[in-house]
């Protein structure tokens, strides 16, 4: 065998009684706290306890017990988060959890959540949804290598189900190509998932073939031998210039005979009798023994001191798309934000990420075309206190909305950046317009979303998004614009400006982004015809201004929202509920046909978005309220 593909053959190590002491505690709190809550995945966790316990209480683990936030302490995530029990029981025998605590597993108001959050303090980011832990520890191990130069190793322990996620091999793909030395997968093949054999089954070389296909270091080893686990971390720990994936053959159920390496457990607990009996299998467990963790480095990470960012410069006579004001914030602020990464799915030529990457490569990171790693990625990297940028285009962040949706449960601190928005991108035709962007965002659980109209509102929001603590979406265009506000004009989150305001408008409009435009020729037109109206840019369209909103629906009888977003979920819909009280009319101008290829103008006229269509529309609506 080659030194790439070679198994770990049996070694003797000192200690292992010990270990099997620990391994046997941490089963019999598995059993104990499933049963306990009647609910939870034991049989998932009981064949992973050797490969954790060798982990954590090895030697080849360091971290600060007593300092869970310190930089340079090694990450643990467990993607296959059903194992959470194992989790909880290891931290119990490490003496981190009262093992009466334990009990309390899958009941409300317990930080023991069924599956692993950041309630726990130990936690690195909340898993559960199959397939993203990789991700998250490359992001993690990337924050170590490239950015605050420490040692510390990132380990993910995986489960042999999820290795068919093609989320999973975006980020073996990933982590080979940025040569991640510290990051080290461990994959626990126990041969049976939910509902019978996984695709491979008991086959770990298959896996091996695989992994080792795309450049990372494998390593074959039995999941239940504790010198050969230990010898399989101490060669990961030694490995240079790629991951490392410990591949294990395993037992689910392992230790208990009565469902080790049986089908039809997946997800279920053993009764009272059952686990009477499975308890007696284990034999003698000490539940004092305790496991001890060597400490980290202490390493001071590499960081800049932030620094004054150096003021707006736009020319107000020329026009600037959105998506390249975006670029020069991001290299413009940068300095005033030092803890910023940006992150790109390959069209940082399209979404001008590229500024940054030119300015400054150090903080730039190319994902290539899979958005659903590099959402993890992001992640990983915000919970080790960066503030990452992703962009792409807004259609394409569809594809990584479970990635997002499951980044709000681990406190991220992500500003995601859609360009190319709306069918006013043109001939490119529906396939790359963002059309569902802003329905998806706003339901994500205390999120921002963000729609500026000129170069300027473009750049001061984007440093409101680097400013906040959370998850922010901003949406920006790939067509030019007119600059329509002054250099020092300040756009709080939650805000908006009301652009055109007199004691006769007749009705308000509401737009956001291109629709801002389309609004305020609308008003031109109709001041011609003796017809005033108020025009709002809504460029918060999550938190809404309700109350300017309010106060404009009552003063002017008559609300029309125009976007160029589909009706559902978007900025009219936002717009109906902040005025659901008021009792004034609002009426709404969306994408409602299936778009096509064409030029931006026309396509804004025949979803009937235009300035045209605005006008006739307030026109009727006059008529039919006269």
């Amino acid at each position: 065998m080659s030194a790439l593909t070679e198994k770990v053959g049996p070694a003797t190590r000192s200690g292992t009684k010990s270990l099997e002491s620990l391994a046997r505690q941490i089963r019999y709190n598995i059993l104990v706290a499933t049963t306990q809550a009647a609910s939870g995945h034991p049989t998932s966790s009981l064949s992973a306890v050797d490969l954790m316990t060798g982990l954590m209480f090895g030697g080849a683990f360091r971290y600060a017990v007593d300092d869970p936030g310190n930089p340079n302490n090694d990450r643990l995530i467990f993607s296959k988060g059903h194992a959470s029990p194992l989790y909880y029981a290891l931290w119990a025998a490490g003496g981190q959890i009262p093992q009466d605590e334990l009990l309390s597993y899958r009941r409300f108001g317990s930080v023991l959540e069924g599956h692993p959050t950041p309630a726990l303090r130990f936690v690195e980011a909340a898993t559960g949804s199959l397939g993203q832990g990789l991700s998250i520890g490359l992001g993690m191990a990337l924050n170590a290598k490239h950015l605050d130069r420490l040692s510390y190793r990132t380990y993910v322990l995986l489960g042999d189900s999820e290795m068919t996620e093609g989320s999973q091999w975006e980020a073996i793909a990933i982590a080979a190509h940025y040569a991640l030395d510290n990051l080290i997968g461990v994959l626990d093949v126990n041969r049976l998932g939910q509902r019978g054999e996984t695709l491979l089954g008991h086959d770990p070389a298959a896996y091996q073939r695989r992994i080792s296909a795309f450049g990372w270091e494998t390593i074959l080893i039995d999941g239940h031998s504790f010198p050969e686990i230990l010898a399989a971390y101490e060669r990961a720990a030694n490995t240079s210039g790629r991951p490392t994936m410990i591949i294990a053959r395993t037992l689910k159920g392992k230790g208990v005979p009565e469902v080790e390496d049986k089908d039809g457990w997946h997800g279920k607990t053993l009764d009272k009798t059952q686990l009477k009996q499975a308890l007696q299998s284990l034999g003698d467990v000490d539940r004092s023994v305790r496991g001890t963790i060597p400490k980290p480095e202490d390493r001071k990470p590499d960081r800049s001191v932030p620094e004054a960012a150096p003021a707006l410069n736009y020319d107000r006579t020329r026009q600037v798309a959105t998506r390249v004001a975006y670029g020069n914030a991001l290299r413009r602020l940068y300095p005033q934000f030092p803890q910023m990464v940006s992150l790109d799915g390959e069209v940082s030529n399209s979404t001008m990420a590229e500024v940054l990457r030119e300015d400054c490569p150090a903080r730039f990171f190319e994902m290539y075309i899979a958005e659903q790693n590099m959402v993890g990625v992001a992640l990983g990297l915000s919970r080790r206190g960066k503030i990452p940028f992703v962009s792409t285009f807004a259609a394409f962040m569809t594809r990584a909305f479970d990635q997002i949706r499951m980044a709000q449960y681990s406190e991220a601190n992500i500003k995601f950046v859609g360009s190319h928005a709306g069918v006013s991108i043109g001939e490119d035709g529906p396939s790359q317009m963002g059309l569902e962007d802003i329905a998806m965002f706003r339901t994500i659980l205390d999120s921002v979303v963000l729609q500026p109209c000129d170069a300027i509102s473009t750049e001061k929001l984007v440093e409101e998004a680097a400013r906040h603590v959370g998850i922010v979406y901003l949406r920006t265009l790939r067509q030019k614009t007119p600059i329509l506000y002054p250099a020092d004009e300040a756009f709080p989150i939650g805000g908006c400006k009301v652009l055109r305001m007199s004691r006769e408008d007749a009705v308000t409009l509401v737009g956001s982004g291109a629709t801002v435009h389309e609004a305020l020729e609308a008003c031109n037109t109709l001041k011609t015809a003796g017809i005033a109206v108020r025009v709002i840019d809504a460029y918060s369209i999550k938190p809404l201004d309700a109350i300017t909103l309010q106060s404009a629906a009552r003063e002017t009888g008559l609300v029309l929202t125009v976007e160029d977003h589909f009706a559902e979920g978007g900025l009219g819909e936002a717009v109906l509920s902040a005025l659901s009280s008021v009792g004034v009319p609002v009426h709404s101008l969306a994408v409602r046909k299936k778009p096509r290829s064409g030029k931006p103008e026309e396509l804004r006229a025949f979803e009937g978005i235009s300035a045209r269509d605005i006008t006739a529309r307030v026109k009727e609506l006059r008529h039919g309220s006269a």
